[in-house]
């Protein structure tokens, strides 16, 4: 597995020395800034350096945090006036200034950076659509059970999102949003990681939960959001969350979340825990000032935080063409000075080498990794979206039947041996027959009391709140029948101001039916 330490500063340093330095000795200061361009292969996990020092470049030191710097940190070391002027070779005008933000090469020529690149980042691949690895592949080795999991995972996740779609569609739920086309990035990330890594997810995730254990019961009781819900019916369908499982709660609004793991990550960092914060978000997310605050952020304070973009070529309706028109994803965080890398987000082998390593070097150099898992949204952006009417069905189908995740790894662990026709037959119809033993158990499972809407925020409930849940009562009281007739009023009356009775109020067809325990 190699590392890329390219410059765009670098390569104009070059350009500008080609008229004054000898050919022996640019290719000597070519091999210092510009390593690594032998490793053009697209199937070599590269990542983008965040910061690079003249002038000795190359891979960063791994072991700089423990020297008391970072290639970050070194930009602020202070130096006496007489020390801050460097002549690069022959360069008569050439001369490195030590500014507190860098060292900045002088030149007499004007040049402006070139707003696109010469050359475009390559993307790390492993399988190829047929799942046939690539030779000469680098990537981290994944054991039987490991692989195995990873698949009937999902599949799973697979069975799962076209049984609640359905269910949707049915009218038995009120939303749901798909990850169909996106398994890969779900299950192989979450495999990567421990369950000590605290995960920030945007709301196409739910395969990070299954994988540590969220039960199919689980993801039901949330969806039809009964008693059993953790965010006791509070939630929209499909925004899960899990202390247990260091899964913080789903939050629709976009890329809030990102800021929140660069936080998160800082406090594991200052309490020397042996673990990162991990968020996802998708191509729309980076165009929120949330995203840039926070790769900035991160950057500055050399959190351990693993950045995960699923570019899957649309924010709903606006694809990236109207989004941005850098060179995708990846390149952004090296602008902020967060080692990057650009994935095929389709391949489970691939992520999973990726997103393993970036953890390692999260963890035990303190630093934030980026990575731009470059992918495709088969699915419609929710239940609320008709993605035809923006993109063709022959496009869609294109990516469903030819560039399918789970099939592309189901082709890989088959080579090996390790799976099979008969098991993938008992597989899909087992989750199919325990999804919808699930959804009938949380359809017909009680819904939590009105009153829970109030609860939960503050240790004494304030006059404000008191006198919103006064209203509803109110209202219910006043309009029945438009109102869920499973779901308990819970009215806490005031007798005399100081004695308190707690009261169910159930409506029941037209009656109102008043149970005072």
């Amino acid at each position: 597995m190699a590392f890329c330490s390219r410059n765009s500063r670098n390569i104009i340093i070059i350009n500008l020395l080609k008229s004054k330095v000898g050919s022996s000795r640019l290719m000597k200061l070519s091999r210092v800034c510009c390593y690594g361009t032998c490793l053009n292969s697209t199937n070599h996990c590269r990542f983008l350096p965040s910061t690079t020092t003249l002038p000795q470049l190359g891979n960063p030191d791994p072991n700089s945090h423990k020297k008391g710097h970072s290639p970050c940190s070194q930009r602020f070391q202070s130096t006496k006036s007489g020390q801050q002027f460097a002549s690069l070779p022959n360069g008569e005008h050439s001369q490195v200034l030590d500014f507190p933000g860098g060292n900045v090469v002088f030149s007499p020529e004007m040049q402006f950076l070139s707003e696109s690149p010469n050359v475009y980042n390559p993307c790390y691949r492993v399988l190829d659509d047929n799942g046939q690895l690539i030779s000469n592949s680098v990537f981290v080795q994944v054991s039987e059970e490991i692989a195995v999991k990873m698949y009937s995972n999902m599949a799973t996740l697979q069975i799962l999102d076209t049984i609640f779609y359905e269910a949707q569609r049915q009218g038995r739920i009120s939303f749901y949003v798909t990850t169909i086309g996106e398994e890969a990035i779900n299950i192989a990330s979450a495999a990567a990681l421990t369950s000590d890594d605290v995960v920030f997810p945007q709301y196409r995730e739910p395969g990070v939960l299954l994988w540590r254990g969220f039960t199919l019961q689980e993801f039901a009781n949330q969806c039809f959001g009964n008693k059993a819900d953790n965010g006791k019916g509070r939630q929209m369908p499909a925004h899960y969350g899990s202390n247990k499982h260091n899964y913080f709660t789903i939050s629709s609004t976009i890329a809030t979340q990102i800021p929140h793991a660069v936080g998160a990550a800082y406090s594991l960092k200052m309490d020397k825990k042996d673990a990162c914060a991990v968020t996802y978000f998708g191509d729309g997310g980076t165009s929120e000032g949330d995203f840039h605050a926070a790769l900035n952020f991160a950057a500055v304070t050399e959190s351990p935080v693993i950045f995960i973009c699923r570019n899957n070529g649309w924010a709903i309706s606006t694809p990236t063409s109207d989004q941005f028109r850098s060179d995708g994803i990846a390149v952004r965080g090296q602008a902020y000075g967060v080692r990057s890398i650009r994935v095929d987000g389709n391949d489970a082998l691939a992520m999973y080498s990726a997103v393993h390593t970036a953890r390692e070097m999260a963890v035990n150099e303190h630093r934030p990794i980026l990575i731009e898992a470059v992918t495709y949204r088969v699915g419609h952006h929710s239940t609320s979206d008709d993605s035809t009417k923006y993109r063709s069905a022959d496009e869609i189908e294109w990516w469903r039947m030819a560039r399918d995740p789970v099939t592309r790894f189901r082709k890989w662990i088959e080579t090996n041996g390790w799976w099979g026709s008969e098991a993938e037959s008992q597989l899909r119809s087992s989750i199919r027959n325990q999804l919808l033993q699930a959804i009938q158990i949380a359809e017909r499972a009680e819904k939590p009391p009105v009153k829970d809407l109030f609860r939960d925020v503050y240790n004494n409930i304030p006059s404000h709140l008191r006198e919103q849940e006064k209203l509803v009562r109110e209202t219910i009281n006043k309009h029945p029948k438009d109102y869920p007739a499973d779901v308990p009023v819970d009215v806490a009356v005031k007798d005399d101001g100081v004695s308190v009775y707690d009261v169910d109020v159930i409506v029941h067809d037209d009656d109102l039916i008043i149970h005072v325990r």
